[in-house]
């Protein structure tokens, strides 16, 4: 049974309204992507002020539109999640006119963004080469799976995919059941986040030479990096990372652990850690044990320790145990599902999870999480399908009343 609009957790969201960030002011972006990688890419650029113009097909337009349930006002609220802040025009780019209006745009433009492999870029002349043509100071940044070089280039590829690919689902989850997909679309985010950061390098380096730059992300890349502090040590010893579920294979004691009432999280990371935790919880005696002394002697007596401490934290509620560990300065924690994160009162205060005034009622907005002189992003929301379609064709490559009424005609816009 769906939940009735008025009960709905966003109306309890803080409201906020604020202008945008000027990091990126005058900077121009197209979007051509979809689903959620490069979209997400997009947002990150217009959260930091760039014009961000999402190019879409007019029937339907980013497939995201139509993930769902859930929708609010109509619309998807996955697609809400990575489209915040932008502009669309709706434009039939596989018609002879709808290319020649998105040539236009691209002459127009600092950044094409876009999730295309590399045959269907040759395909539809938009790839990096083609495009240099029309615009020598372009950034050209690809999203795609398995990048745009190399036997796999040309394959299909989702987050699933990626992050099979990248062994996270294999060390994710309980020894004893099979692997597990993270709970968010990781390879979409890590690859989308890797394309904003390499745009705004691209920039800063167009700024100082004038010229362009070709980039090439890889979502399995993307995602295999992330596994870095598991890769390099097999790489370096030969000892393989195993599935540990809410157990860390190096660090002697970082893993979750159950209370009276709820699970937590613990990590004593260090010997100083290591020692204040027990004095914490009355036992110093056991920190100063020479048996224990380093993380490497704890990991020979992992068992025995695990179950002392477990044994322990069971005897109170989690709230005690993190009240006395935050006052000690042992990093401790909750494990909230998502509708305590969505009720977190420090991501209240701090601006982060928030809603915002809609052209059809309040969206909830998850924010960028970075701060500028202060600052985090602009109280947008995600554009309607085609909303800004004449404001950009007037504004960016001058078209006239006709020339527009004729594309309309023609349904390329």
């Amino acid at each position: 049974m769906s939940t009735p609009e008025t009960q709905l957790p966003l109306h309890g969201l803080p409201i906020r309204s604020a202008p945008a960030l000027d990091l990126l002011t005058g900077i121009k972006v197209l979007d051509l992507t979809t689903s959620v990688a490069g979209p997400y890419a997009g947002q990150l650029l217009a959260d930091m002020g760039a014009t961000v113009v999402k190019v879409e097909k007019p029937k339907g337009g980013d497939d995201a539109r139509a993930w769902g349930p859930p929708f609010l006002h109509g619309e998807s609220l996955w697609f809400m999640s990575v489209n915040r802040g932008k502009k669309s025009v709706a434009l039939d780019i596989a018609a002879t006119q709808g290319q020649e209006v998105l040539r236009k745009l691209i002459a127009e433009c600092d950044v094409i963004l876009l999730n295309l492999v590399a045959r269907a870029q040759r395909k539809l002349g938009l790839d990096a080469a083609s495009l240099r043509k029309i615009n020598p100071r372009l950034i050209h940044a690809s999203i795609s799976g398995f990048g745009l070089q190399g036997s796999r280039a040309d394959l299909p590829c989702y987050d699933l995919i990626a992050e099979g690919y990248s062994s996270v689902m294999d060390l994710t989850g309980e020894p004893e059941n099979g692997p597990q997909k993270v709970g968010t679309p990781a390879a979409d985010l890590l690859a989308g986040g890797d394309a904003a950061m390499a745009i705004l390098a691209a920039l800063l380096r167009r700024e100082r030479e004038g010229k362009g730059c070709d980039i090439d992300i890889s979502m399995v890349e993307s995602m295999s990096r992330f596994m870095t502090p598991k890769l390099t040590p097999y790489l370096g010893s030969g000892e393989m990372a195993r599935r540990a579920g809410g157990r860390d294979s190096v660090i002697a004691i970082y893993q979750v652990f159950e209370t009276a009432d709820d699970p937590m999280t613990l990590g004593l990371g260090n010997d100083a850690i290591w020692k204040r935790f027990w004095v914490a919880v009355g036992q110093s005696e056991v920190g100063a044990d020479p048996k224990y002394a380093s993380n490497m002697d704890r990991r020979v007596f992992r068992d025995e320790i695990v179950k002392v401490i477990a044994g322990l934290l069971r005897s109170k509620p989690r709230a005690y145990w993190l009240e006395l560990l935050a006052q000690a300065r042992v990093p401790a924690g909750p494990i909230q599902r998502i509708d305590e994160v969505a009720r977190d009162p420090a991501l209240h205060e701090s601006g982060f999870i928030y809603r915002v005034a809609g052209p059809d009622g309040d969206v909830p907005q998850v924010g960028l999480g970075i701060r500028f002189d202060g600052q985090t992003e602009g109280s947008g929301t995600s554009p309607k399908l085609g909303a800004n379609t004449e404001e950009i064709l007037r504004n960016w490559i001058r078209c006239e009343d006709a020339e527009i009424a004729e594309l309309r005609t023609q349904q390329i816009i």
